[in-house]
């Protein structure tokens, strides 16, 4: 499992949940609900990082964050 980033949002127009990775430029995906979009978008990361190893493309680091104590 990859660990970066992934913002959940509701659309409005599509009805549907949307899910991006916001450190991997254009990596996104839908779903029904937020579980289906959060199980989309980590197949998508996994075939990004994929793509991007096999055109010798730069992957990102996954920042680190840390919560407010």
């Amino acid at each position: 499992m990859q660990k970066y980033e992934i913002v959940i949002y509701w659309d409005n127009q599509d009805k549907i949940f949307v899910a991006k990775a916001p450190e991997l430029t254009g990596c996104q995906a839908h779903g029904a609900t937020q579980i289906d979009a959060l199980k989309n978008v980590n197949e998508a990361i996994e075939l990004w990082l994929e793509t991007a190893k096999e055109f010798g493309d730069e992957i990102p680091e996954p920042q680190q964050r840390r919560l407010a104590a």
